[in-house]
């Protein structure tokens, strides 16, 4: 009669699965909406709706803001705003989410900056409504090929990291800045309320690599969750659906500040990069996962040799923890699923940021007399990100347990 009755709770706890439709999680696995164990596989559409100066070759520009006031300085304001409309409406497009799953694939990290729902100026335009002008067309190409889709906000008001990639200024304001706070919780409830519904979307990443490693980690550690709760409470009043990813500080490395999982529906997030590919890398994170019961997964990893890549998605395979490789695609890159070309005259562009801007007359004598090679380049870029243009890392893409079509080009 035990049997029965368990076996019965099982059949009923699976029919609500498929009935609710939605990605969940219970115990240490997460489950498609059918009841089928999923290892989360896929890769990061980095680089778009956040870039990152060194996927343009850039050196110490490296913020979104660093790269579009370089930009403002050579080819003005207008002809800023038309290089990164095209550019949002191209990096990435249905033809990019087709191919994913044609390598199969079955989910995507999209990282993108929180301005893209605000009225503050961010590449080129200040429209709040554009974030979800971009997800939603991502949304309707991830249902087209069924591809799940993760949320991941890598850039939040004030910054979270207080580096480069949060797109802030030099140091992590979010925890201490109690009106990013709350800017940071009613973006994601926009967000959760928008999607509450929608089914292909896997999640809600809250925020991209907290902490740095060289700021106070004994006075902001602490600060960190108490945030995520707040943030996961405001998104559970409109959407109980979803999962919730939770990132470790310290660059997503340490899961110490975590006590007791505060929701039935978190995933922890920890990111591995120039590491050995031994179990001792990823222990911790498994011990962490056995003492709590929750799933954990890794939201970034690569940017290494092939070899490597290949022996850390086996051992993150082996603990049953899934992944999603970084990035997508770079210009000129093998540590990459696709590149795409460098355009003549390119270099001109690297140079100009390289050079002293600190002032007005440091920018005068820094610009190039002739900028229509700057502007050539700009333009070719545009064309060459696209998928005609692409070159496919075979060992990469095997390495991370990607399949190819026969008639694509490989790097050469």
């Amino acid at each position: 009669m035990r049997f029965f009755i368990i076996l019965t709770l099982v059949c009923f706890l699976v029919s609500a699965q498929s009935q609710n439709g939605f990605v969940t999680a219970r115990g240490k696995q997460i489950f498609f909406p059918d009841g089928k164990p999923m290892l989360i596989k896929g890769t990061n559409l980095g680089n778009w709706l956040l870039p990152e100066g060194y996927m343009f070759k850039f050196e110490k520009v490296n913020a979104p803001w660093m790269i579009e006031q370089a930009l403002l300085e050579l080819i003005g304001p207008s002809a800023n705003s038309f290089f990164w409309k095209q550019y949002l409406d191209t990096y990435i497009t249905e033809a990019d989410i087709r191919l994913l799953k044609e390598m199969n694939f079955n989910s995507v990290r999209l990282p993108f900056d929180y301005r893209l729902f605000t009225l503050e100026s961010y590449l080129g335009a200040n429209d709040s409504t554009r974030g979800f002008h971009y997800i939603d067309r991502v949304v309707k190409w991830c249902k087209k090929y069924q591809l799940y889709l993760l949320l991941d906000m890598h850039a939040a008001p004030g910054g979270q990291t207080g580096d480069n990639i949060d797109n802030s200024y030099g140091y992590p304001f979010l925890y201490t800045d109690s009106g990013c706070q709350q800017k940071t919780i009613d973006i994601w409830k926009r967000i959760a309320n928008r999607y509450r519904n929608e089914s292909i979307i896997l999640g809600y990443d809250l925020l991209n690599e907290p902490i740095a490693h060289f700021f106070d980690q004994a006075s902001l550690n602490p600060l960190l969750e108490p945030l995520y709760r707040r943030i996961v409470a405001s998104i559970r009043q409109v959407d109980k659906n979803h999962l919730i990813f939770l990132e470790g500080a310290q660059w997503a490395s340490k899961f110490t500040m975590f006590s007791q999982p505060f929701d039935k529906k978190l995933v922890y997030s920890f990111h591995k990069y120039w590491t050995d590919t031994t179990q001792e890398v990823i222990q911790e994170y498994v011990d962490f996962s056995n003492r709590y019961n929750v799933p954990v997964y890794v939201g970034e990893t690569g940017e290494n040799d092939d070899r490597w890549i290949l022996a850390f998605r086996k051992l993150l395979e082996k603990n049953k923890i899934g992944w999603h490789f970084w990035p997508y695609k770079k210009m000129e890159s093998t540590s990459c699923l696709v590149s795409f070309p460098k355009p003549a005259g390119w270099d001109s562009l690297v140079a100009y940021t390289k050079s002293l801007r600190a002032s007005h007359e440091d920018i005068r004598r820094a610009r190039p007399k002739d900028i229509s090679v700057i502007e050539k380049a700009l333009t070719a870029f545009l064309q060459n990100m696209r998928e005609q243009n692409y070159f496919f890392n075979l060992p990469y893409i095997r390495g991370i347990g990607g399949e190819l079509k026969s008639n694509i080009k490989s790097q050469k």
